[in-house]
């Protein structure tokens, strides 16, 4: 009894936030299924790095976070990229990038919705070193694994932040865009129908794919080639067609165990004393402020196109807003809009057309990033 209340007179309000906000990661992952990979094991890490602990049992629990099993985790799979590398083969893996070899000048859409990434890069020089606020502005990319890279290769102090960040938004995608899908667009907008006609497109073309894109990506943006090149040997494995038993390893075994120590390792990261600070805070409103702008710069970019386009040609300027890189989840958030708005109006192949293509622009805008940045 004299421990528990040892215990609880150590608890801090600090220590209190952190588990209420792990406990709202953990009911928005089971009770509304909002990416429960990603938010489970950052909402119980959470908890568990935050428990009051008292005397000899404190210490050796800072002694085992420090020296023991997390510190291992993150000096084995972050400190050396190792996890993020290894999650995007598992990621190329599940892309087929059918709908956009099919209809290629969707890709340009997933470059306009990177706008977010160098507006927040500006917003973010005001108040941090430039490579904190390059390693901030990544977040926009809507993609966990290119924010470690990124933050890691420049040496950025706030990488814990910046893991937590961009994680807990892209699980927060159907949360975030679209309120900002329905302020920019009218009704008539979303009930723009796209009929989808499939083209063929053939077995070599799916196999040349990957490997030109690393080719290019390497001479545009030299610094990208890992994440690229991971990526694309991840949907290689996939579209050669003799391995099949990999591409499914891939795209369940592997990409699911690596997210898992991933969640576990970045919520190593939430500890009170670190996490609630006001550069964290900042942190955290300039990576929301990353996505908002990345949504509205895809949507945007949609509605200037149907500028001059016939009325029978016109983009449904919601799958702008899926040229983020949260793949599948942005694309599937616009097809259930389009849904809502009409019934019969299936926007999914275009929207994740769309949000592949942000997968490959966001990698690209990370890599760009490191060429300005890394010294």
């Amino acid at each position: 009894m004299e421990f528990l209340f040892e215990n609880l007179f150590n608890f801090t309000w600090q220590q209190l936030v952190m588990c209420l906000l792990g406990g709202l990661l953990i009911y928005l992952a089971i009770k509304k299924e909002m990416e429960p990979t990603l938010l489970l094991p950052l909402g119980f890490g959470a908890i568990l790095v935050n428990l009051p602990l008292s005397g000899a049992i404190d210490q050796m629990v800072g002694d085992a976070v420090e020296r023991g099993a997390l510190s291992v985790l993150f000096d084995a799979g972050i400190t050396n990229e190792l996890f993020p590398l290894i999650l995007f083969i598992g990621i190329g893996a599940m892309i087929d990038f059918g709908p956009l070899l099919s209809n290629p000048k969707l890709m340009i859409f997933g470059a306009a919705a990177q706008f977010g990434i160098f507006f927040t890069l500006c917003l973010a020089s005001v108040f941090f070193p430039i490579n904190d606020a390059a390693s901030i502005a990544i977040i926009g990319a809507a993609d966990g694994p290119t924010s470690i890279v990124v933050a890691q290769k420049l040496n950025s102090q706030y990488l814990g932040a910046i893991m937590v960040a961009a994680y807990s938004y892209m699980a927060l995608v159907p949360i975030i865009q679209p309120p900002v899908i329905k302020l920019l667009t009218t009704k008539k907008e979303r009930l723009i129908r796209m009929p989808y006609k499939p083209k063929e497109v053939k077995k070599i073309t799916k196999i040349l794919f990957p490997i030109v894109i690393t080719i290019i990506a390497g001479f545009v943006a030299p610094a990208s080639v890992s994440l690229v090149g991971f990526l694309m040997f991840g949907n290689l494995i996939r579209e050669c067609g003799v391995l099949d038993s990999l591409s499914e390893t891939a795209q369940k075994v592997l990409a699911n165990l690596v997210t898992i120590f991933l969640g576990i390792t970045i919520a190593s990261k939430m500890q009170a004393e670190q996490f609630l600070k006001k550069e964290t805070l900042l942190i955290l409103f300039l990576g929301l402020i990353a996505f908002i702008f990345d949504t509205a710069g895809g949507v945007l970019f949609a509605k200037f196109i149907n500028l001059f386009l016939k009325k029978d040609k016109k983009i449904n300027p919601m799958i702008g807003a899926a040229g983020i890189s949260a793949f599948p989840m942005s694309g599937r958030i616009v097809h259930k809009m389009g849904l809502q708005e009409d019934p019969q109006n299936f926007l999914l192949m275009q929207s994740i057309g769309v949000n592949v293509s942000g997968q490959i622009a966001s990698v690209i805008a990370g890599g760009l990033i490191l060429n300005f940045f890394m010294k």
